[in-house]
C-alpha cells in the first residue's frame, strides 16, 4: 500500500453529498452509515469527511485519494469471487469506527483530508494501466465516501471492471440502495465475534445490528456477493459462544455457502500490549463454524495453514490449494464442480492463467 500523505491539505469543499436529508432546528442528517449524524452549519459527521457548508451536506474527500495499490483479491479477503485477480486498491482518510487495532489508524483516524487529486476517470485509467481486473474500496470505511465510489464505481463498470468493498457493514438502506448501482462483493468485518462489550469498548459502537440489517437488505435487494471476516483478538474478542452465535445466524440468514474467514490478530495502534492471536485458539472457532453448519470456513494471517484452502462440502477432498494470498492448485472441472464427487462449489470464476504473477504492485500516478 502507498500512503500519500503531505501531497494535498486543506479544507476543501469537495463535492455535494447524496446521502443525506435535512430535518427540523436547522440540523442536517448524514444517512451514509448508521450513525445518522446531525450536523448543523460548520459542524463535521465523526468521520472527519462530511460537514455541513451553507446548509448543505459535502463529501470533503470526493476525489482525494490518499492511499492506493495493486493487490491480489484474495488480499482483501476475497476467495470466492474471481479467484486470483488483481485488484487496484484505494482508499481516503477518515472512518466512521474508531477501532483501537486498526492496522491502518495514520489514515482512517486522520482526521484532515489530505491525498491526490483525481476523478472517477482518471482512477479507472490508472487500473487499467496496472493490468487489474477490478477495484477495491479498502484501507478505510468506504461507506463514508459512498458518492465518490459509486462514481469510480460506475465508470469502471463501463470498462468491464468489477467492484468490491472491504467494509465493517455499519450501512444504511440508503447506502445499500447506492451501492447496488455498482457494487459486485463485498468482505463485511465482523470484529471481536461482534460481542457487544467488545464493540463499544474497543471500536466505539453501541452495537453491530446494523450490520445484521446490513447483510439482510444486501441479500434481499441485491446481488452483490459476500463473505464474512471475523478478526479474533485474543483475551479480549475470541469468546467460542459469540462465535458459534455468529455462525448461526450466517447459516440461518444468509446460507452455508457465505465464506467465513477467522483472521489472526497482530498487535497494532492501541493494543500493542496484546499477542498475536493463538493458532489453536483460530482452530476452535473454525471448528465452531464448521459445526453450524457453514461450508466454507477459512483462518487468514496464518500461511501455510490447511485451513487456507477450499474443501469440498460433498466429498471432503481439497478443491483449491492456498498460500496465503496464492493459488497453488486449482481442482475444479466445469462449472467449478468438484473431480472427485461433482459437488458444484460456490465459487464465481476461475483464475487467469497469469495467476501468481505481479500481484503485488506499488502504484505511481499518471495524469
Amino acid at each position: 500500500m502507498i500512503c500519500l500523505t503531505n501531497v494535498f491539505w486543506m479544507r476543501p469543499i469537495g463535492r455535494e453529498a447524496s446521502l443525506y436529508k435535512a430535518i427540523s432546528d436547522n440540523r442536517i442528517k448524514c444517512t451514509a452509515c448508521a450513525r445518522y449524524c446531525q450536523l448543523k452549519e460548520g459542524q463535521t459527521g465523526l468521520c472527519g469527511v462530511r460537514g455541513v457548508i451553507n446548509g448543505k451536506l459535502y463529501l470533503y474527500v470526493y476525489g482525494r485519494i490518499i492511499a492506493s495499490h495493486v493487490d491480489p483479491i484474495e488480499k482483501k479477503p476475497v476467495v470466492h469471487y474471481m479467484p486470483g485477480t488483481r485488484v487496484f486498491s484505494i482508499a481516503t482518510n477518515g472512518c466512521n469506527w474508531l477501532c483501537q487495532y486498526c492496522q491502518n489508524f495514520d489514515i482512517s483516524q486522520r482526521r484532515r483530508v489530505e491525498g491526490i487529486e483525481v476523478t472517477p476517470v482518471e482512477v479507472v485509467k490508472q487500473t487499467l494501466r496496472y493490468g487489474s481486473e477490478g477495484i477495491a474500496y479498502t484501507y478505510n470505511e468506504p461507506t463514508i465516501f459512498m458518492e465518490f465510489a459509486h462514481d469510480v464505481g460506475i465508470e469502471a463498470r463501463r470498462h468491464g471492471l468489477f467492484n468490491i468493498f472491504v467494509t465493517n457493514g455499519y450501512w444504511t438502506p440508503e447506502s445499500v440502495k447506492m451501492a447496488s448501482e455498482f457494487l459486485d462483493a463485498a468482505t463485511v468485518d465482523f470484529k471481536g465475534n461482534g460481542e457487544v462489550n467488545f464493540v463499544r469498548k474497543y471500536i466505539g459502537i453501541p452495537d453491530v445490528e446494523p450490520v445484521f440489517q446490513t447483510l439482510l437488505e444486501i441479500r434481499e435487494k441485491t446481488r452483490i456477493h459476500i463473505e464474512i471476516t471475523d478478526l479474533v483478538v485474543p483475551e479480549i474478542g475470541d469468546d467460542l459462544n459469540a462465535a458459534r452465535r455468529l455462525a448461526k445466524w450466517i447459516y440461518d440468514n444468509l446460507g452455508p455457502d457465505v465464506p467465513i474467514h477467522f483472521l489472526r490478530f497482530h498487535p497494532d495502534y492501541k493494543l500493542m500490549h496484546l499477542s498475536w492471536t493463538p493458532t489453536e485458539t483460530l482452530e476452535a472457532h473454525w471448528r465452531v463454524a464448521k459445526e453450524e453448519g457453514l461450508n466454507y470456513v477459512y483462518l487468514g494471517n496464518v500461511p501455510g495453514h490447511p485451513y487456507e484452502s477450499t474443501y469440498c462440502p460433498g466429498c471432503g477432498e481439497i478443491v483449491v490449494k492456498r498460500y496465503g494470498f496464492d493459488i497453488l492448485e486449482w481442482r475444479l472441472i466445469k462449472d467449478n464442480r468438484c473431480p472427485n464427487c461433482g459437488y458444484r462449489i460456490a465459487i464465481i470464476g476461475a483464475p487467469p492463467r497469469s495467476i501468481n504473477k505481479d500481484r503485488f504492485i506499488p502504484v505511481e500516478w499518471e495524469f
